[in-house]
């Protein structure tokens, strides 16, 4: 075969291979690209930190019953989502209404009581007045009295006791929550202040975790931080210190917590999580640090560029930065274009475009 012919049909197999990957014309379906998020929190005159911590919930309540008794019933599961208010567990409540219909007898004894002593010491006192009773008479109706008032006040607290006895044969929510835990069945013997119940708060989560004291001074309350969580796609979390212990332990470590300002479907209670954090440093921060990754070559309308995700609209804008003069580990300082809680494309820049359609990686 010759090479003329054989170059002829090198050139078909090219072309018709061409063809195959060609897309369909008027077929105007975009794929949407997976970016790698990067969420901007650390300024450029600060020093990044990662800890280890455990996501936990904001509000957590373990609860029990006021009084002792016999479980009658059990109403939720562990696991099962609660309102405030609603009922968890009830005890039998047979004996609390038998001492409070005790104590309403015992009340309308000393009621009755009082009564009569009450109207004696005023036909005491009218006698004495006309100088028929002596001193001595008069003042033994007013000890009476006084006596029927310090019964008849025993009494109604007797009821109020046997009545709040028998409200605490229920156990209610106190918020709206998830049952973390449940350690009662029914028929069960309970005993006041065993905690039988833990309720966890629903979709407020904190980050528990702990920091070395050398560090504590270079933190603040209400300082950004983005607690990212390995198994849970698409968090990268922002949140923000809430607590900085006062006291070293362990390890000379510090307790601190930080708050998720926001949170992703399957975060729970228990996670292992991962806070990155910005430390205060001794310069004043002008911008803040991006990875080098981030930032698309510039034009002559400006010095680089970064691709912002836009959350409402799942697509990315271009918008243009300039850099400042801190360039610390692969991280470059921005000094205009990017904010605090940003999130932007951490790389892959040169494959984006103003108003792509992208969806975040592992969503």
């Amino acid at each position: 075969m010759s090479r003329v012919r054989i170059a002829v049909l090198t050139i078909g197999l090219f072309g018709i291979l061409a063809a195959c990957g060609e897309e369909p014309a008027g077929d105007t379906a975009e794929r949407v690209r997976a970016i790698k998020p990067y969420f901007v929190s650390a300024s450029a005159g600060s020093a990044i930190r990662r800890y280890s911590g455990t996501i936990a919930p904001s509000d957590t309540s373990p609860l029990s019953f006021a009084v002792s008794g016999t479980v009658k019933s059990v109403t939720v599961k562990q696991g099962e989502r609660v309102t405030k208010g609603q009922v968890l567990a009830a005890l039998d409540p047979k004996r609390f209404k038998l001492d409070v219909q005790a104590a309403q007898s015992q009340l309308a004894s000393a009621q009755a009581t009082y009564d009569d002593k009450k109207n004696n010491v005023g036909r005491q006192r009218k006698l004495f007045s006309k100088g028929w009773v002596s001193k001595a008479a008069l003042d033994q109706a007013k000890a009476s009295f006084e006596a029927a008032e310090g019964e008849l006040n025993l009494a109604r607290s007797r009821l109020g006791n046997a009545e709040r006895d028998l409200a605490n044969t229920r156990l209610t929510a106190p918020f709206n929550g998830v049952v973390a835990n449940r350690s009662v069945e029914p028929f069960q013997e309970v005993s006041t202040g065993k905690a039988l119940f833990q309720i966890n708060s629903e979709g407020a989560l904190e980050v528990e975790l702990s920091v070395p004291d050398s560090i504590v001074s270079r933190l603040s309350i209400g300082a950004p931080v983005t607690v990212n969580v390995s198994t849970v796609p698409g968090c990268g979390c922002a949140g923000r210190i809430t607590e900085i212990g006062t006291a070293s332990g362990t390890a000379n470590t510090v307790a601190a917590k930080a708050a998720l300002l926001e949170s992703r479907p399957g975060l729970l209670p228990g996670m292992a999580a991962e806070v990155s954090m910005a430390l205060a440093g001794n310069g004043a921060a002008r911008g803040f640090l991006v990875p080098l990754t981030a930032i698309a070559p510039g034009d002559d309308a400006a010095p680089g560029y970064l691709f912002k995700f836009d959350d409402e609209a799942k697509v990315v804008r271009r918008v243009p930065v300039r850099g400042g003069d801190s360039v610390t580990d692969n991280f470059v300082e921005v000094v205009d274009g990017v904010g605090a809680g940003d999130i932007i494309a951490a790389a892959g820049v040169s494959f984006l475009r103003d108003g792509q359609r992208v969806k975040l990686l592992g969503e």
